[in-house]
């Protein structure tokens, strides 16, 4: 016989899990008090269920298997919500673990609001933004539901699933040889559909502007490989979403960056040119096309649209798309053993795209339309230290769309943020669950200001565990991608988001005095101070680094509504672009 709470930590030490991220309420003090028991797997107290619930997504993006966290009821569960949310847009395995009050205390079917105290419902509050919810009423389906939960996190399309387990279950004993276990499906992939490998070589080979579309599906180790692979044998040219960052260097002769509504000017180009578009492990949703779906598609555009989630595909709202439900690993193996001398990418396409990339590359653009460069200028220093940097986390607003257009990731580097739910505040926390994951990678968190405050409870554990994170804080004294939409649609009516109208930003060096962690306040002259620069990025564990900066902040260009991708804001001379994208065609 063995308690549940037992069984449960050794089941999750067994799949390697060494970690596990929650804030300690009554409802679970049977699970953080067998987790400490346990050899070889910890509780780390955090301060916030927000954090925990990230810190498992940054736990998971670096180990590749389930992060964790839990919380107890009430409160507790409705504060993991965002990084529940999160994991799911993302396509991120994780477990979320919820307390909940004694099974005879529940409500269960009475029309009443509340029976147990912090007694809430969370398994029908997160049904909509996880893989699988359940609250295990019954001990004896314990290791069933557990053992199906985890499987559904980590098979098909990843992501996050929560299990809601009543104290008095916590704290029963169970014989696991007399219990029901979860049978795994015969195939991950079990609604791929029938698509004709050779038919698609072919489409390929008679296209003469072909580019291939990098997305977050394509992260995982072995795909990472295989894509490498690929492309080391195509030399085709690849542009990348905001979550493929990363996954290519951004060094590898033909890639042509960063897309999508932030993207470069020169990548948006790039794509809109192409007559064929390999879009791998990718939704390609309305960031990545613009809202002019017809001009997207113009010119007898191919789209091989590459997915696991066969919904994502069928309930799409761009056409001429060839459909392919599979793995972006299994349809690469597939296509590699076909590759031949046939496949050879037309010059007069390589050269058409290495003149955009010259002539409308960040570098340019930021010298020809923006009167702020000093936070491109802190970008710019970061990646001259790149050989002192592994990871990099970046959190949502204008820090995120800088970080995206300048960074230069390098082959030993990874780069992580969120693009679907993108909350803010998420930086941080997953760069503490990235730290926990392995310590020996040197992490930084690009910040706002606005970011960095949301997720200052965060701040205890890097100086708790002495982990190696530097904190960039960019600040600019206002939400300044808010400001931005204010200034194009509201007539520069600042509402909540500078400080005279109100939105305030507090003392970060004394946050970091209170948290004691070093600190660092610098402008855009201290930048070509080089042994300053050295003491930050080469000699100093863990920090915290206020960048200050006007609040006149812009990030360029910018994809309107009403505009196609090739023509962001600020807009190109009307006789410049038309030369420029009729290049081609």
């Amino acid at each position: 016989m063995i308690k549940i709470s037992d069984y449960l930590t050794k089941f999750l030490k067994e799949k390697n899990i060494t970690h596990i991220f929650g804030y300690i309420g009554g409802m679970i003090t049977h699970l953080t008090d067998s987790i400490d028991k346990e050899d070889g797997i910890d509780y780390i107290q955090v301060y916030h269920e927000q954090t925990a619930s990230i810190a498992a997504e940054g736990y998971a993006l670096i180990k590749n298997i389930p992060g964790v966290a839990i919380s107890t009821s009430g409160p507790g569960a409705t504060n993991m919500i965002t990084g529940i949310a999160d994991a799911y847009f993302a396509s991120i395995p994780a477990i979320y673990i919820t307390g909940q009050v004694n099974t005879y205390e529940y409500k269960w079917d009475k029309p009443i609001r509340q029976q147990g105290f912090q007694e809430t419902d969370i398994v029908s509050i997160v049904k909509p933004i996880t893989k699988y919810s359940k609250l295990i009423s019954d001990k004896d389906n314990f290791i069933y539901e557990l053992e199906k939960a985890y499987s559904l996190a980590i098979s098909s399309r990843k992501g996050p699933v929560l299990l809601d387990i009543p104290m008095d279950i916590q704290r029963s004993y169970i014989n696991p040889e007399q219990c029901t276990h979860y049978i795994e499906p015969a195939s991950d992939i079990t609604n791929c559909n029938h698509y004709n490998i050779k038919d698609i070589y072919h489409l390929i080979i008679k296209a003469q502007k072909p580019i291939v579309l990098i997305g977050g599906g394509c992260k995982e180790p072995s795909t990472k490989k295989i894509l490498s692979h690929f492309l080391k044998k195509t030399k085709f040219p690849l542009v990348y979403s905001l979550i493929g960052k990363g996954i290519i260097h951004d060094n590898y002769e033909h890639n042509y960056g960063f897309i999508g509504s932030y993207g470069l000017r020169s990548s948006n180009i790039s794509l809109a040119n192409s007559d064929l578009i390999i879009a791998l492990g990718t939704r390609l949703d309305v960031r990545q096309t613009g809202s002019k779906l017809d001009d997207f598609i113009s010119n007898d555009k191919k789209i091989i649209h590459i997915n696991i989630d066969p919904n994502e595909l069928e309930h799409h709202r761009l056409g001429n798309r060839i459909n392919i439900v599979d793995t972006v690993y299994n349809f690469l193996d597939k296509l590699n053993s076909l590759i031949d001398a046939k496949l050879i990418v037309n010059n007069k396409w390589i050269e058409f795209l290495n003149q955009i990339k010259y002539k409308y590359n960040q570098m340019k653009e930021i010298e020809r339309f923006v009167s702020n460069s000093t936070p491109y200028n802190l970008i710019q220093i970061i990646n001259s230290y790149s050989n002192s940097i592994d990871i990099i986390t970046v959190d949502i607003g204008q820090n995120q769309m800088w970080a995206a257009q300048g960074l230069k990731i390098d082959k030993h580097q990874s780069f992580y943020t969120s693009g679907g739910l993108a909350p803010m505040g998420f930086a941080i926390p997953s760069a503490i669950g990235i730290a926990f994951a392995n310590n020996k990678k040197n992490i930084i968190s690009i910040n706002g200001d606005g970011g960095f405050h949301i997720s200052t409870q965060s701040l205890m554990l890097i100086s708790q565990y002495n982990l190696p994170i530097k904190v960039i804080v960019i600040n600019n004294k206002s939400l300044g991608m808010i400001t931005q939409f204010q200034e194009l649609y509201f007539n520069n009516r600042l509402t909540g988001t500078t400080h005279s109208k109100g939105y305030a930003v507090p003392n970060i060096e004394e946050i970091s005095k209170a948290y004691d962690l070093p600190y660092f306040r610098l402008n855009n002259n201290d930048l070509s101070n080089n042994k300053l620069m050295d003491t930050i990025f080469k000699n100093t564990h863990n920090c915290i680094v206020e960048f200050l900066t006007d609040k006149n902040t812009t990030v360029s260009p910018k994809v309107e509504y009403d505009s196609t991708i090739d023509n962001p804001t600020p807009k190109l001379p009307i006789d410049e672009y038309n030369k420029t994208v009729f290049n081609v065609k």
